[in-house]
Parts: C-alpha cells; structure tokens; sequence
C-alpha cells in the first residue's frame, strides 16, 4: 500500500474523517462597470477619423467630470474601415466607419444612473452595462473562506463527537468550489444607445445595484482517536 493510499484510508490507530465546509455570503457590490462605443460615419477617411476623434474626446471628458467617482478609465479597440458599394463595378467605397471602445469603473453608484443617461445621450455612442462586482482583494472573499473552514471543522467535531471521540490532526485542507460574486450582468438590457434626435436631457436611469452572492467550499481531513466501537 502507497503512502497516498494510507492516507486516504487512514489506518485503525488513526481513523479519516473526510467532511465539507460550504459558506455564501450575500454583500453589496463595491464596483460597477460600463462600456462605451463611440461610432462615427462619413464619406471620406480623414472626415471620419476626425469625428470620431471629437466624439471618443467628449465622452472621455463626460466621464472624467465626475471626477472621484470614477475609479478606473481605460480606451480599448480602436478601428476605422471602409465600406464598400454593394452594387457597380469595381471596388467603390461607399463610406467609413469607425469605433473606439471605452470601459470605466466606478466606486460611486450614486451618479451611475446620470452618467450612463448622459452618454447614452451622445451622438452614435453606445453604453453597456453596469456590470456590478467586488474588488478583487475584497475582504469579503477571505471571510467566506473562513467560514467555510470553521463549518468544516464544526461538522468534523460533530461526526467525532457521535463516536465518542475527537479529532487528532488535520490532514489536508483543499480549497475544492471558490466562486466569485454574482450575478455579473447588466442591470438592464444588452445596451443604452443614443438617440437620433436631439431633445431635453433624458431623465437619470434609476440603478439599483444587486446583492452578490460570494461562495466559498473547502474539502478537509482529518484524523480521529481510535473511537471505542
């Protein structure tokens, strides 16, 4: 017999005892998410580039206004290309698109509801999200760990405790089903676009951020004194 083979098997002098420990916390999200795709379209290559360039401008600017609120602000997939006459001969550009992507977070949802009505208020600018989650040092991760663990161990003293026993020594600890906050989804539907007419402000979306769930399972032996059976 291999020495994994006695550990899992443990021995008449020491008995295994293999439990589980499981804990869910239910906690507020501590990051909201967005992003924002700003379009621009004209016939010309150096006319849409610039529009783009003033439009992705504004709406960096939009969101840096709110200035503490913002926890992170970050420019990601820029592109510009041609598209190209469906009919005729040859190959004739018809007009160009571009794009640039845009993710914010932010630490203050109090003004999430505002910004992302303001945005959404610009010229072909497209919003998405909040994506709501918890940072990733959260202390709330380390709490449903130890939770987990102090279950494990309350339900293994348990067990020794219906044979008449109690443990010995802890064998091995395994971290066997961490989960990360959910839900991780947008509060509303799959984005926000702009309008097409301009018209009085829009009223600020009402944005209630949900309560994520963290979970946390851990697999832990243990050896026991020999029961009296």
């Amino acid at each position: 017999m291999t020495f994994e083979e006695t550990r899992s098997a443990g021995t008449p002098d020491a008995p295994l005892l293999v439990v589980r420990g499981e804990a869910e916390l239910e906690v507020e999200p501590e990051l909201a998410r967005i992003g924002v795709l700003v379009s621009a379209r004209g016939r010309d290559r150096r006319s849409t580039l610039d529009d783009l360039t003033r439009r992705n401008t504004t709406a960096l600017e939009l969101v840096k206004s709110y200035g503490e609120a913002v926890e992170r602000l970050s420019t990601g997939a820029f592109s510009i290309a041609p598209e190209f006459a469906e009919r005729g001969r040859g190959e004739r550009v018809r007009s160009y698109h571009g794009r640039v992507q845009l993710t914010a977070e932010f630490t203050d949802f109090t003004v999430l509801g505002e910004l992302v009505t303001r945005l959404a208020d610009l010229e072909l600018t497209r919003v998405d999200g909040p994506w709501w989650s918890l940072r990733p040092d959260s202390p709330v991760h380390g709490e449903a760990r130890r939770r987990a663990v102090a279950e494990a161990v309350q339900r293994a003293r348990e067990y020794a405790s219906a044979l008449g026993t109690s443990l010995a020594a802890l064998v091995e600890l395994a971290d066997t089903g961490a989960e990360g906050p959910r839900p991780h989804r947008p509060a509303f539907g799959g984005g926000v676009r702009s309008r097409a007419v301009a018209d009085a402000p829009a009223e600020p979306l009402d944005l209630e951020p949900p309560r994520l769930r963290v979970a946390a399972e851990v697999g832990v032996r243990f050896t026991m004194a020999p029961p009296e059976l």
